[in-house]
Parts: structure tokens; C-alpha cells; sequence
């Protein structure tokens, strides 16, 4: 793909754009200024013409007939180049000529136009008409009736240098003021741009050595910038506790597996080491399936979570069906009750009413199979543990209570982190691994709910969980 810059295309679209208006400008400046100067000259061919008409008069002859007074023409508007005129009656008698009237030009302009151009000796001329004009210098037993046709026209030099001129200047006081504008515009697009190049260099000092963005002042103060600087932030920080918690997990992960593969080999070394009787291979082979059934169960775990927490990113899609909540946490309460038994607790199970999830009835089995084996565990000898399924509206709550030593506020902040073995209820001889609430607090994650720890100091400890109900923004 071929790379762009933003700020190329952005000073490109600065210039390109004051340039168009720049242009558009002087050329309606130009016009504008054009049609002014040609209406003034026409204003002024008006008067000229008006001039010779008045030159017209009758003689004082016993039969008064029109004559032309040319000693009196008013001199041209160009001393290169003369003017030129012609003045005809009414029915077309010719009265009046200029010197240097073409022979081949005809009264000029037409009769349905007062105004024309034309080109005389690669002269350019602008010329009126004026008809219907009457005899000004009228005198005893004049006729009323006579009228004048006037032909006047001039060269147009001057008024082309006049609008070249304009049109120069402006242009030229354009073309500084586009130069000063797009000089300030490319300055302060630079200026702007800056806070975003610095951050930038920041991202790119970011690796698996460094994971802080520390972006500058610059980088913070834009309203624009400060979003995109606060969710590189928060990404990166997710980022680094996703490999810091993936680093932890493949080192605890070998650590917990390289304890059981090592009883198991030290257990068929020693079968192997010497003939044996045919009870003790028999009792050798029962601790190889015992450590081979430990193994199972953590490798099991380690499937368990890590298909949780893709569902809870949204990498995976499930279709559900409704199941009822309380429904899976008698299923729960049933599977632990032997182990209750045998520890002297009493469970008490309390519902207020249906709950429809959609959900996966064996999910919410386990997670509940979770928190009251844990609540079991920390319950002291006929202690009792307290299981509440509520609903309230869209949502709905389950909480497992115990009456246990509690847990301090800093070993909350890692209750649910993955093999942490914070007391010696979850030391292996007891079967655990430091994945139960894991695995329990992301399957609830995946289900768009929450798993929240109360607890302190001889105060037991109470796991409340939040879900969502059918008919509610159900995450599948």
C-alpha cells in the first residue's frame, strides 16, 4: 500500500483552497472592473457623440439647409490614434465624415445595437449610435422635423491598458496576501500537528521492555488528542497486564505441572529400580493413576479458563437457552453437600423467585460449585454458609456467605488471580490449584455479569455475583 502523509495532504488542501479563492477573486475583480471602464467609456462615446450633433445647423439662406461646423470637432480621446464620426439625416443623406473614415465601413452599429466593436488598421474601435437625434442649433423657419443619426467611435487602447493595469495590481495584492495567508496557515498546521508527531515518537519508544506512553504536555492539552491519548493509555495498560498475567501464567503453569509429572516419574523410577512383588507394583500403579488423575484435573482447569476468558473477550459466539439459576445452584449445593457433611457445615439455600439466564447450565454449576466449596473450606467445624438467589428487575443476584476468618483488604486484591494461593485452603494436598476463581470470575465475565469479594478480618467472607437475566442485554 502506498504511504500518504496527512500533513502534505493537509498543507496541499491549505494552499489549493486560498489559491481557488484567489483566483475566483481577481477574476470577478477584473470583471467588475472591466464592465465599470467600458460603461464610463461608453458613457464618454455618449458625450462625444452628443458633441459633433451639436455641430449641426441650418444655414441662413433664404432655404435653411443643414450644415456641419468640422472646425469644431473635439479632439480625439487617443493623440495616436483619431476618432472616428460620421452624422447622416433622418433618411440616410450623409451630413458629415471623419477624414479617416474607412471607405469600406458602413454606419456601424446596426440599427438594433447602440453599441459595437470593430478593428481598423488592427485598431480596435468602440462605437454608439445615436438615432432619432434633433437639430440642437434650430433657428427662424428651421423644419422641426429633421432629425440626426450619429455614429461616433474611439479606440479602446486605453481602457485595455486601464483594465490590464487593474487587473495587475490586483492580482499582485492578491498573490501577497495568498502568500502571507497560506504562510501563517502552514505555520500554525505545523503547530498543530506537532503535539500529534511527538506522540507519535512517544508510541514508538513503547516495547515489551517499556510499556508507559508518557506523552507530553503538548500531546495532553488538545481536546482533540486527549481522548486519543487517554485510550493508548488504557490499551497499553491492558496490554501489560495481559502479558504480565500471560508471562505468570505459562511460568505458574509449568511450575504446577512440573510437580505431579515429577512424582509420577519418581514413581516409575522406583517401580522400575528393582523386581517387586505383585502388591507393590499394584500399589505403584494406583499412585501413577492418583498423580496421572491430579494432572488431569489441573490440565482440565487450564482448558476450562482458557475458554472462558475467550468468551469473555467476544472471540467466541455460543448459542444459549434459558436455564434457571436457582435450578443450577441446588445442582451445586446437592454435588457439595457430601463435603459439607464431612466438615460439619450447614448450607442454607434461599430464592425468591424464577430466574431465566440464558446461559450454560454446566458454567453456572461450576462457578457456584466454586465459591461454596471455597466458603466450606474457610467455614470453621459446624459453621454455616449461606446461599441467596434474588432477582431484581433485569438483574440477577447470587451470594455465597461463610462465616469464616475472613480475608484482609490486600489479599482481595488478588483473590482471583490465576494458581494465587493465599491460606492453606488451597494448598494442593487439598486439591487445589489457584484456578477455581479464576475460572469462576471469568465465565461470569463472559456472561456480561460480575463477581464482587466482601470481606475483612474475623468479618467471614461474602462473594456477590451479578448476572443478567432473560429479556435483559444478555452477552452470548
Amino acid at each position: 500500500m502506498r504511504r500518504t502523509s496527512i500533513q502534505r495532504r493537509l498543507i496541499a488542501a491549505v494552499v489549493i483552497s486560498p489559491l481557488l479563492l484567489a483566483i475566483g477573486i481577481v477574476s470577478v475583480a477584473v470583471y467588475f472592473t472591466r464592465r465599470q471602464l467600458r460603461n464610463a467609456f461608453d458613457a464618454g462615446l455618449h458625450g462625444r457623440a452628443m458633441s459633433v450633433a451639436a455641430l449641426v445647423r441650418y444655414s441662413e439662406d433664404e432655404h435653411p439647409t443643414l450644415i456641419f461646423e468640422d472646425d469644431l470637432v473635439p479632439p480625439p480621446l487617443e493623440k495616436e490614434h483619431p476618432d472616428l464620426y460620421q452624422v447622416t439625416t433622418g433618411d440616410g443623406h450623409l451630413l458629415a465624415r471623419s477624414p479617416n473614415w474607412p471607405q469600406d465601413l458602413q454606419a456601424i452599429p446596426k440599427k438594433d445595437r447602440q453599441h459595437t466593436a470593430f478593428t481598423v488598421n488592427d485598431i480596435r474601435y468602440r462605437a454608439v449610435r445615436l438615432e432619432k437625434v434633433p437639430v440642437l442649433d434650430r433657428e427662424g423657419d428651421a423644419p422641426s422635423t429633421d432629425v440626426l443619426t450619429v455614429t461616433y467611435a474611439a479606440p479602446t487602447d486605453q481602457m485595455t491598458r486601464a483594465v490590464a493595469h487593474a487587473g495587475i495590481y490586483i492580482a499582485a495584492g492578491s498573490g501577497l496576501l495568498l502568500l502571507v495567508t497560506v504562510g501563517i496557515a502552514v505555520w500554525g498546521l505545523r503547530r498543530g500537528l506537532r503535539p500529534l508527531a511527538e506522540l507519535t515518537a512517544g508510541a514508538a519508544l513503547v516495547n515489551a521492555s517499556n510499556w508507559k506512553l508518557n506523552p507530553s504536555d503538548a500531546a495532553l492539552s488538545p481536546t482533540e488528542l486527549a481522548p486519543l491519548t487517554q485510550a493508548m493509555t488504557a490499551m497499553l495498560e491492558g496490554l501489560h497486564r495481559a502479558f504480565t498475567q500471560q508471562r505468570e501464567f505459562l511460568a505458574n503453569a509449568a511450575h504446577e505441572l512440573k510437580t505431579p509429572v515429577a512424582i509420577l516419574k519418581s514413581t516409575l523410577q522406583s517401580l522400575l529400580q528393582r523386581p517387586r512383588a505383585e502388591d507393590e507394583y499394584r500399589a505403584g500403579l494406583e499412585q501413577a493413576l492418583d498423580d496421572m488423575a491430579r494432572l488431569e484435573q489441573l490440565m482440565h482447569s487450564m482448558l476450562r479458563l482458557a475458554r472462558a476468558e475467550q468468551w469473555a473477550a467476544g472471540s467466541a459466539r455460543r448459542d444459549l437457552q434459558a436455564v434457571e439459576v436457582a435450578a443450577t445452584c441446588e445442582s451445586a449445593l446437592e454435588h457439595l453437600a457430601p463435603v459439607a457433611r464431612a466438615r460439619g457445615v450447614t448450607i442454607h439455600f434461599v430464592s425468591n423467585g424464577p430466574m431465566p439466564m440464558r446461559a450454560d447450565a454446566d458454567d453456572l454449576e461450576l462457578v457456584w460449585s466454586n465459591l461454596l466449596e471455597n466458603a466450606i473450606r474457610f467455614s470453621p467445624a459446624g459453621g454455616n454458609v449461606q446461599l441467596r438467589a434474588r432477582s431484581d428487575g433485569p438483574r440477577g443476584y447470587v451470594e455465597v456467605e461463610d462465616n469464616g476468618p475472613g480475608i484482609s483488604q490486600s489479599e482481595l486484591a488478588h483473590l482471583f488471580e490465576r494458581f494465587h494461593r493465599g491460606d492453606s485452603s488451597r494448598a494442593r494436598d487439598t486439591g487445589g490449584y489457584g484456578l477455581g476463581l479464576a475460572i469462576s470470575k471469568a465465565l461470569i465475565e463472559a456472561y456480561g455479569g460480575t463477581i464482587t469479594p466482601q470481606s475483612g478480618p474475623g468479618q467471614g467472607t461474602r462473594m456477590v455475583v451479578e448476572v443478567p437475566l432473560e429479556n435483559s442485554a444478555v452477552r452470548s
